[in-house]
C-alpha cells in the first residue's frame, strides 16, 4: 500500500475508527466506474462509510491525486446548469494504483481476518491474566494479594 501520508490515518469518530486513509482507494474505484463530478464522488463517498469527510478535504485528496497524474480533470461548460463544473476521470497510472491499493488491502484484510481469529479463539479458550473470567485474579496480583 501507499506510504502514510502525514495527518492521514485512522481517526476517532465516536467509539468508532473511521479509516480516513481509505479515501484515495475509494476515488480511485469510484472513478473506475467512470467520470464523475466531485460533488458526486462525495455523495458516493457514503457507500464506504466516507460520507461524513469535511468536502475540502476530498478536494485536496483529489488535487494530490491529479498532481500524482493517477486522475485527470477538466472543466464541463456546456452541460452544467449554472457554473462551469470539474470533471474528474482515473487516468493509466490511476487504474495501475487502484490494483496496488486492492492488493494491498487484500493482505491487510488476511492480517485483520487472523489477529480477529486468534481473539475469538482466545476468548473462546477463556485463558489469560486478562480474560473477563480472570480479572478478579489479575487485579489481585497487582495489589499483591493471594
Amino acid at each position: 500500500m501507499p506510504g502514510r501520508g502525514q495527518g492521514r490515518g485512522w481517526r476517532w469518530r465516536g467509539s468508532a475508527r473511521q479509516p480516513v486513509r481509505f479515501l484515495e482507494p475509494a476515488l480511485l474505484l469510484l472513478l473506475h466506474h467512470g467520470p464523475a463530478h466531485g460533488y458526486t464522488l462525495i455523495e458516493q463517498l457514503g457507500e464506504f462509510d466516507l460520507s461524513d469527510m469535511d468536502p475540502s478535504a476530498i478536494y485536496r485528496v483529489l488535487r494530490e491525486m491529479e498532481e500524482k497524474g493517477w486522475v485527470s480533470s477538466s472543466w464541463q461548460e456546456e452541460e452544467a446548469q449554472g457554473p462551469p463544473r470539474r470533471v474528474y476521470r482515473l487516468s493509466a497510472p490511476g487504474d495501475q494504483m487502484l490494483s496496488s491499493w486492492m492488493e494491498g488491502l487484500q493482505e491487510t484484510r488476511r492480517v485483520i481476518d487472523h489477529i480477529l481469529g486468534r481473539y475469538v479463539q482466545h476468548m473462546e479458550e477463556g485463558k489469560g491474566d486478562y480474560h473477563p473470567t480472570n480479572r478478579g485474579r489479575a487485579r489481585r496480583q497487582v495489589v499483591g494479594t493471594p
